[in-house]
């Protein structure tokens, strides 16, 4: 089975539009939403009967026994994270905790212990599709091991199918974790500053894994003149455009009815056709040589 991965250096840029319209345009089999902070890919795809879920067990947290606490503020004093206060007696904030342990080291009583947090929850459906989620707790941690456990949830269905992955915006843990493993990246881009320079650092980053990678570019003809800068950029970088995609009104629409832009007869949605062909090429081009 082969993976597509659909990033974008920020959020906004239409990623999850794209990654919905190549999934039902190659009628996948199996697909994930790896945006696990914010997981938005089941609006448009909707997910077909109720999911196997299980939790996800991220960083430790700390937890004390009062009965042993003798309120000494050693734990307070050794924590980085200001995670531990002390007033009428040692509070330790949840939220704040990292899960580093190093509480319970320096506790002289043993008051301290770490302990498993659930820090959310994977969710499959297996209908007449495979799509994997993930939810992260607010405020909770290891967003890149949550984003392993849901790629290691999808199906394998067989070696000539491809599958969409709709990873997280920026260059953080859950995209360096969504990028591992994957046979190509096509990075979503918008011609604003904000989209240049974020396109800038996600390229960067798809190279340092050494991935086959392709650039689209959505909206492009809001500001033509940064179009061409992005062109531009690429023939530079040595990165293949895929195509570009015209603002388009109906692209809501679709988006409002929880459906595909490619569902609707709409410019935008036809122009993701030929992405989808350009794309399919470049991942083939990639393998021959």
């Amino acid at each position: 089975m082969k993976k597509l991965l659909i990033l974008s250096g920020k959020g906004g840029t239409g990623k999850t539009t794209v990654a919905s319209a190549l999934i039902y345009l190659l009628k996948s089999k199996s697909y994930a939403d790896c945006d696990v902070d914010a997981p938005n890919l089941h609006i448009t795809v909707p997910p077909q009967g109720k999911p196997d879920k299980r939790d996800f067990y991220g960083l430790p947290k700390a937890s004390i026994n009062y009965t042993k606490c003798t309120q000494c503020g050693l734990c307070k004093d050794n924590c980085n994270f200001g995670a531990i206060s002390l007033k009428e007696k040692i509070i330790m904030d949840p939220y704040a905790c990292e899960g580093c342990g190093v509480c319970a080291y320096v506790c002289p009583v043993q008051a301290i212990t770490m302990v498993e947090a659930v820090n959310g929850e994977v969710l499959v459906y297996n209908g007449s599709s495979n799509f994997a989620t993930a939810k992260l707790k607010m405020g909770a941690g290891a967003s890149g091991k949550l984003v392993t456990e849901v790629k290691k949830s999808m199906k394998d269905v067989g070696e000539e199918e491809i599958s969409i992955i709709d990873g997280s915006p920026g260059i953080g843990c859950p995209v360096i974790a969504s990028i591992s493993g994957v046979d190509m990246v096509l990075i979503v881009t918008e011609p604003t500053v904000s989209g240049i320079s974020d396109l800038q650092r996600i390229l960067k980053t798809a190279k340092l894994f050494n991935v086959k990678h392709a650039v689209c570019i959505n909206k492009y003809d809001i500001n033509e003149e940064n179009t061409e800068r992005i062109k531009k950029f690429c023939q530079e970088n040595q990165t293949e455009i895929a195509g570009l995609i015209p603002f388009d009104h109906k692209a809501s629409v679709a988006i409002n009815s929880r459906k595909s832009i490619a569902q609707i007869d709409c410019i935008a949605g036809r122009e993701l056709q030929s992405i989808l062909k350009n794309t399919l090429e470049i991942m083939n081009k990639s393998e021959k040589n």
